[in-house]
C-alpha cells in the first residue's frame, strides 16, 4: 500500500469518524442541525435513526484503520468501495453534495491503490 493511498484511506477514516459524532451525538444540537440544515423538531423526531446511521459509518471507519493497521490492501478495496456505493447511494437520494465529501475521496483511495 503507498504512502499516498495510506493517507487518503486515513482522511476517508477520520470523515466517518466525524460523521458518526456529528449523527450519533450532535444530531439534535446546533452543530449537528447546521451540518445536515435539520430544524430542531426533525433532528428530535430522527435522532435515534441518525445514531444507527452513525454506527454504521463508524464500522467503516473501523474497517478503513484495520486495513491501515494491517496494511491489507484488500480490506481497504472492500470498505473503500462500501462507502463509495454508499456516497454515490446518499449523492443520489440525499444531497449532491455527498458525492463530492464521500464518493470522491473513496474513488481516489481506491485509484491509488491500483496504481
Amino acid at each position: 500500500m503507498s504512502i499516498a493511498a495510506s493517507i487518503v484511506i486515513a482522511v476517508v477514516a477520520l470523515l466517518h469518524i466525524y460523521f458518526l459524532v456529528l449523527e450519533m451525538f450532535l444530531w439534535d444540537k446546533p452543530a449537528g442541525r447546521r451540518a445536515f440544515g435539520l430544524t430542531a423538531e426533525f433532528a428530535a423526531q430522527s435522532k435515534t435513526l441518525a445514531a444507527n446511521q452513525g454506527l454504521y459509518n463508524g464500522f467503516l471507519a473501523a474497517g478503513l484503520i484495520w486495513a491501515l493497521a494491517a496494511q491489507r490492501s484488500d480490506v481497504a478495496m472492500f470498505f473503500l468501495g462500501c462507502v463509495l456505493i454508499a456516497g454515490i447511494y446518499g449523492g443520489f437520494t440525499a444531497s449532491r453534495k455527498i458525492l463530492l465529501i464521500q464518493a470522491l475521496p473513496a474513488a481516489i483511495g481506491l485509484a491509488l491503490l491500483f496504481i
